[in-house]
């Protein structure tokens, strides 16, 4: 069974609490199980992950490498603006790797509209709150059966 991680960014452990009008009120587990939901429909696994620690983050990721995971799908929140270290370390891998964001970045404060991860994604997807993850997921998908 073809395998996914999910990588939440810097602060998504408060969705719900945290600007409502961006965010909505849906919390990081409601997303996760909306998540498992939808890849068991289309089958596959997804394991999710969130830290707000960006040396984490690149572990995450480094540790997906040596697990071969078939896609990687990431909100890395704020880091997407400014985070070389990420970007680099998601250059490593060699699989599928979707940006996501619940906001439309590009409708927001400047630094927002550029993503350091946006060269080396095969996509971005923002703009439809939690759909975007829904979305998200299945462009990985199909990306996969499309190797």
């Amino acid at each position: 069974m073809k395998k996914i991680l999910m990588l939440h960014g810097i602060n998504h452990n408060m969705f719900g609490k945290r600007d409502p009008v961006q965010y909505g009120t849906v919390t990081l587990e409601v997303i996760d199980a909306g998540l498992k939901e939808l890849a068991k429909e289309l089958g596959v696994e997804i394991e999710s992950f969130q830290t707000n620690h960006e040396g984490e983050m690149c572990e995450r990721i480094h540790r997906a490498y040596s697990e071969k995971k078939d896609a990687v799908l990431i909100n890395a929140g704020a880091w997407t603006h400014y985070s070389y270290g990420l970007r680099d370390a998601l250059a490593i891998l060699e699989v599928p790797i979707i940006e996501i964001h619940m906001s439309n970045i590009h409708a927001r404060e400047e630094f927002r509209h550029k993503s350091v991860f946006a060269e080396i994604a095969n996509g971005q997807i923002c703009g439809f709150g939690v759909d975007s993850y829904y979305l998200g997921l299945r462009a990985a998908v199909s990306l996969i059966k499309e190797k």
